[in-house]
């Protein structure tokens, strides 16, 4: 069973994980760099354990210790138990969910080794919001997608507001990055994958009239929320998609639009 320690002062060492949750570039920089990502909540902590991640500690308030115990009594690491003002001046903010875990990276697999056993891919380019990275891989886990690539630009989906937003979703996917950008592209061509860029351009045929849902391997290119995919980008895909729109509406925020074309892409499994 972990030790259970009551912490009373915000600048303890032992609290190092957790400080200054709310700077992100201070977190992007020392998080990969420390081999750590935090989880926020217990559904989202269960959901990281279960999936194999090792705990650093966990940082409680009271009141979360019992709805814990199970994860606690077979935990090695530490468990600090923390009033909820001292939690706030530790991390920056009110921890709403009162339950915050440090946890051990783990090593990202190699691109080729996703494609090797996936038919269903989402390629992201330069997104780098985390709550829109979160969405895509809460859509991507819920509507069938095998596995997600991502451009060196994109933001981590370890980061505390990706996970959040994902409900865990981002433990359930794997995940790699085309060091390459765009010349990655190539290696997911051959590995068998037809190349479908996601875009508003007049240009791009309707979803439907592609049928992706038809296609044996298909990977779905996604750009950034506003400048979309780069030119280099578009360049490199086999066929330009759109999701038809009405109303004089042009374009959906890109978390909206994934799981619009994941659903599009995915719905042919029962067919397969």
């Amino acid at each position: 069973m972990a030790d259970l320690i009551t912490v009373d002062d915000p600048d303890d060492p032992r609290l190092h994980d957790y400080t200054g949750l709310t700077d992100v570039e201070l977190r992007r920089r020392r998080e990969p760099a420390e081999g750590l990502f935090i989880a926020e909540g217990e559904k989202v902590i269960r959901r990281a354990i279960d999936a194999g991640y090792a705990t650093r500690s966990m940082l409680l308030s009271a009141k979360w210790v019992d709805a814990l115990r199970d994860v606690i009594e077979e935990l090695p690491a530490p468990v600090y138990a923390v009033a909820p003002e001292v939690a706030e001046q530790v991390t920056g903010y009110h921890v709403h969910r009162g339950a915050l875990a440090s946890l051990q990276r783990k090593p990202l697999p190699g691109a080729a080794a996703l494609l090797g056993t996936a038919r269903r891919v989402a390629v992201m380019e330069s997104v780098n919001d985390h709550t829109n990275i979160g969405a895509i891989f809460r859509s991507a886990a819920a509507l069938g997608m095998d596995a997600v690539l991502l451009s060196p630009d994109c933001a981590d989906p370890l980061y505390r507001r990706s996970v959040k937003v994902s409900m865990g979703a981002v433990f359930s996917v794997p995940y790699a990055r085309l060091d390459a950008w765009p010349t990655g592209l190539q290696a997911v061509r051959e590995a068998g994958f037809a190349l479908l860029a996601l875009t508003p351009a007049d240009r791009a045929k309707p979803l439907d009239e592609v049928a992706p849902h038809r296609m044996d391997r298909v990977a779905l290119m996604l750009g950034a929320e506003g400048s979309g995919l780069s030119r280099q980008a578009l360049a490199a895909a086999d066929e330009w998609v759109r999701i038809p729109m009405s109303h004089g509406v042009d374009s959906l925020n890109v978390g909206a639009a994934a799981a619009v074309a994941f659903y599009a892409v995915a719905t042919g499994r029962s067919e397969a």
